[in-house]
């Protein structure tokens, strides 16, 4: 079926002194049925990886399995795979039905099989009154529609999507991502989906891979990923406003962080030097005690309200993110508010490498 497995795959540009490795071996089982979100800042080698399943990039090492063969030689039109790409990439002079049934003519399939196809794939995605007008008189996110839907009509192993979404307004892109979780739910195709949108990552993916410099960082689940991210990239990049990482000095339940020792709820898990990260709202307004936060800016956010300010007064105190809802009393700018931290939602990380320390 549409099972993929990535075994040390790599990608190098260029040959000798001057050559430049984009992709550091990297491993992943993808279940059949499966919708994997692949996630990670601009130029970070998704999209690479994307293009080397399709066959569109050739890998360096390793060996990318789908459905059970290695297809590493493989032309992309071999490997049973369909993709939908950020542009569209629709022909302007052809009707809607034609665009989606382009590939299905080129392999010769029966005019009876195309028309069923199309019509199935239209129903699906609400295009079946477009079906005769040229892509100039859609909208963007009708355009995206058809986009899908030639890929439908392939009946494909796996579903390759490479930010389709970047080019529809906020709007529409919220819109489309329902669209798609109701596809996959109706298709049960497996899917790669390549965003550097982590909303779009954590609304859609069954599990999400994220990436860094060509490195995975961490694969699992949104609700894994969000609530025990492996290594500090993860926790500064999942979560909007991301999570707050400070840099000190940790001995039992003191932690000394730009001239402030904070008293913890509960000890660190050992001495020395450590990052503490914690989720904005995991942290609340204190009547007195806990950790003292000078306010410096605020952002009122509708049902929320953001308190930006610094763990202390000395020049170098680290910077701290607070989410309170917009109902309570909000601080002014120069206020020293205190801030109190539940003991479970104290995430700790080693200071050199940046991995999640137990």
């Amino acid at each position: 079926m549409g099972a993929i497995a990535l075994r040390n795959v790599e990608k190098t540009y260029g040959l000798g002194p001057r050559a430049v490795k984009v992709i550091h071996g990297v491993n992943a089982e993808i279940a059949d049925g499966e919708f994997i979100v692949i996630v990670g800042p601009s130029g970070c080698g998704k999209s690479t990886l994307l293009r080397m399943v399709a066959g569109l990039e050739e890998i360096t090492g390793g060996e990318i399995h789908i459905g059970g063969r290695v297809v590493n030689r493989l032309e992309p039109s071999e490997r049973d795979i369909a993709m939908v790409f950020q542009n569209y990439a629709l022909y302007p002079h052809m009707s809607v039905y034609d665009n989606m049934a382009y590939g299905l003519k080129i392999a010769k399939v029966p005019k009876a099989e195309i028309d069923a196809r199309v019509a199935k794939a239209a129903k699906i995605l609400e295009l079946g009154h477009l079906l005769q007008r040229k892509p100039r008189e859609l909208s963007g996110g009708q355009r995206q529609r058809v986009a899908m839907g030639r890929a439908i009509v392939r009946q494909p192993q796996v579903f390759l999507f490479d930010e389709p979404l970047s080019n529809l307004d906020a709007k529409l892109r919220a819109a489309t991502r329902l669209e798609i979780q109701k596809l996959h739910a109706e298709l049960g195709v497996t899917s790669l989906f390549v965003t550097h949108d982590q909303v779009e990552a954590m609304t859609l993916a069954q599990r999400m891979i994220v990436m860094n410099a060509g490195r995975i960082e961490q694969i699992g689940t949104a609700v894994e990923v969000y609530g025990r991210p492996a290594t500090t990239f993860v926790a500064g990049f999942i979560g909007s406003p991301p999570m707050n990482l400070v840099s000190g000095q940790a001995d039992g339940s003191r932690f000394t962080a730009g001239g402030e020792t904070l008293h913890l709820p509960a000890a660190a898990p050992r001495a020395g030097a450590l990052t503490l990260g914690v989720r904005p709202e995991h942290a609340a307004l204190a009547p007195a005690g806990a950790w003292p936060l000078r306010v410096e800016m605020l952002e009122m956010l509708g049902a929320e309200r953001l308190i930006y300010g610094r763990l202390g007064d000395a020049a170098d105190a680290a910077a701290f993110t607070l989410r309170i809802d917009a109902t309570l009393a909000a601080p002014h700018p120069g206020d020293v508010v205190r801030v109190h931290v539940p003991p479970e939602h104290l995430h700790w990380f080693d200071a050199a490498s940046g991995a999640r320390v137990p």
